[in-house]
């Protein structure tokens, strides 16, 4: 049985305001600012994949997509003018298939306009059908330190049934090139996959172990809409299986020395994905590229935006000078949910000052749900710190809808 600390700020229990929930949010800080570049162009689509990612059909226009990214940057500097940004993360699609030139260029049109960190964490996405020797060392030179390579498994039965363009043999050689070249490097690992047994996930999890990777991201395959894993679904382990699944690696993880500090994310002692951390702390971020997504805070609102979505429309659109498709400031009602959406995810959970301090609205706007949700054995409150109990990592979702408007 999880143990529940007594929370004792009588005030905060009391009902909020009418006209609370209404107040638009206000910040005298920033919270950390980091950047997303979007590619969004894949080899081959997977069927389980829904990201914003598209086949290579007739060539990659990376000189002109490069220029968009540049110009798209440079529209979007007045909205981050004079903050810094901590982290950069390539994702997609599959970044790895740019050119070392191109994001080199790319990155040095970066440094040139923006406030970088000099300890800036630079992360790139990369698929190891898409690896080779110079590639990767040139996308050192170019500023990459965190590579993260999107396994997903290293059974080649998986990798086929997932519709991966790599082999078993390719992703080890992916892996013993990246750990050579970066700093860092994290593994994309899937389980619940169509007829796994438990036996084979745990092979799947010592094999990336015994890499000697610091990062893992574990993730349970899921059923998309508008996949072609969700109009043909192929044969999964039943709910139970998953969950012993589940129990095990994060068991097998804690006996290798790593962290479990996000929903899927494991780590060596100080090895945290910091971009990632960024989101899960609702930290601002600007995101470019097509589809990308991003938010940012200002004096008197945060602000959602997202560029247009198909890689063409992005291209035409930059041709105009016009790179968002949708643009919306998040209503204070919403908040104390998108927040918590975040937070939630957090294992160590967070302060209580976070909310005032990244959300721009008054703790008092979120205490009374963090309060039902600790009576529900959801979360944890202590010393003003917010966690979620085993029950509620267990079950995000349920904790979730206490803070639902």
């Amino acid at each position: 049985m999880t143990r529940v600390i007594p929370l004792k700020p009588a005030r905060a229990a009391q009902p909020v305001a009418a006209g609370a929930a209404s107040a638009a949010p206000a910040f005298t800080v920033s919270p950390p600012l980091s950047l997303y570049i979007h590619f969004p162009w894949c080899v081959r689509k997977c069927p389980y994949c829904d990201f914003n990612s598209h086949t290579v059909r007739d060539g990659i226009p990376e000189t002109a997509y490069i220029d968009a990214l540049i110009a798209d940057l440079e529209s979007s500097l007045p909205d981050i003018w004079g903050r810094r940004v901590q982290t950069i993360f390539f994702g997609g699609g599959t970044p790895s298939l740019m050119t070392p030139e191109a994001l080199d260029r790319l990155l040095t049109a970066v440094r040139a306009r923006v406030n970088l960190s000099p300890e800036a964490e630079i992360t790139l996405e990369a698929n190891p059908g898409t690896v080779e020797a110079d590639r990767f060392k040139g996308f050192r030179d170019a500023g990459v330190n965190r590579l993260s390579i999107g396994v997903q498994s290293f059974d080649d039965r998986q990798l086929a049934a997932l519709g991966r363009i790599h082999d078993t043999r390719e992703a080890r050689r992916a892996i013993e090139l990246a750990l050579r070249t970066f700093e860092r490097v994290n593994i994309d690992l899937m389980y619940a996959l169509p007829q796994q047994t438990l036996a084979e996930a745990l092979t799947d999890l010592d094999t990336a172990i015994a890499t000697g990777v610091s990062h893992l991201s574990c993730y349970h395959l899921t059923l998309e809409p508008n996949t072609p894993f969700a109009a043909q679904p192929p044969e999964l382990p039943d709910d139970d299986v998953s969950a012993d699944m589940q129990e095990a690696i994060e068991a097998r993880l804690a006996d290798a020395g790593f962290l479990h500090y996000e929903t899927s994310a494991f780590a060596k002692p100080g090895q945290q994905c910091l971009h990632n951390l960024n989101y899960w702390q609702f930290g601002d971020y600007l995101g470019i590229g097509a589809g990308a997504h991003g938010k940012l805070s200002f004096h008197d609102r945060i602000q959602r935006d997202m560029r247009h979505k198909h890689p063409n429309a992005y291209l035409e659109g930059a041709a105009r000078g016009d790179f968002v498709q949708e643009s919306r400031a998040v209503g204070a009602a919403e908040l104390p949910f998108e927040f918590m959406m975040n937070a939630a995810r957090l294992n160590d959970g967070f302060h209580v000052d976070l909310f005032a301090r990244h959300a721009g609205l008054p703790l008092e706007q979120l205490m009374p749900r963090l309060l039902e949700a600790r009576e529900d054995g959801l979360l944890e409150l202590d010393s003003g710190r917010v966690k979620p109990t085993l029950r509620g990592r267990r079950f995000l979702n349920e904790l979730l809808q206490r803070f639902l408007d």
